[in-house]
């Protein structure tokens, strides 16, 4: 009787723990058999949690298993694949602070390898990822367009090259509109010359970009209404001056009568 409970118990037990297993997921049970693969530690099992983590969305744990790659196994190959690990898993948790950091260190300590190119790439991107609208500070875009020029100057012929390119395009235009979102405003405030330059400028640096047309009329806007701004200017100084030479002649009229016979 008491060895029949025991089995029964037993059946009870395993049956719980697969049921646990089905409505819990298979989550808990790829971190146990990562933290098993963690503690073989070999450069190879740990990228390979690494990765493992790093697609299953796991980002914390991924920059984990890659920092012990980079810092148990610093000569092996995979050492730096897992420096880029380490960035692309902080990127893809929007710590772009860290992302950012790990890509500047890849590329000042590995200048010739093969993956610098993709490096400069996400460093432009983890600046990309936080551009602002154009009524905000253009800090992070003007950052952007930097690393991507940069990438497209030392490796033209780069297929990153080219993604930079059209990311570089994007800069570009979000810092013309913030300049012509400047100038419209000094426009419509009346004060021209201060419009004037910042549609200047557009034209000038920003050219191709969709905004040339209305640019240019606000540049011919603006010049028309500060030359009629002049000629009133000019015109009622003149009027200023007549009005005062008209004047001039009364006055001497009244210093005259006023002054006392002469010999008295």
């Amino acid at each position: 009787m008491i060895k029949a409970l025991t089995i029964r118990r037993s059946c009870i037990i395993t049956f719980l723990l697969v049921f646990v297993m089905t409505i819990s997921g298979c989550g808990w049970w790829k971190d146990l058999w990562s933290r098993n693969q963690m503690a073989k530690g070999t450069p190879e099992s740990l990228y390979q949690a690494g990765v493992t983590a790093y697609q299953d969305g796991r980002n914390k744990r991924a920059v984990e298993y890659f920092v012990r790659v980079k810092e148990e196994n610093p000569l092996h190959p995979l050492a730096l694949q897992a420096e880029l690990g380490i960035g692309d898993a902080h990127f893809s948790e929007e710590e772009y602070a860290e992302a950012e950091l790990a890509y500047t260190d890849f590329v000042s300590l590995h200048p010739t390898n093969e993956n610098v190119p993709y490096a400069m790439y996400q460093l432009g991107m983890c600046h990309y990822k936080q551009m602002t609208g154009i009524d905000r500070d253009q800090m992070e875009t003007v950052k952007a367009a930097r690393e991507f020029e940069r990438l497209m100057a030392r490796y033209p012929s780069s297929k990153f090259a080219f993604l930079a390119e059209q990311k570089l395009r994007e800069c570009r235009k979000n810092l013309a509109e913030q300049e012509f979102y400047i100038g419209e405003f000094y426009f419509k405030q009346g004060k021209f010359p201060s419009a004037l330059k910042r549609f200047q400028t557009i034209a000038k640096n920003y050219p191709n970009l969709g905004l040339d047309y209305k640019v240019k009329a606000y540049i011919d806007e603006s010049q028309k209404r500060m030359a009629n701004e002049k000629e009133k200017k000019a015109r009622d100084e003149k009027k200023a001056a007549a009005d005062a030479m008209k004047k001039a002649p009364s006055k001497k009229i009244e210093s005259g009568a006023a002054r006392p016979p002469q010999g008295q």
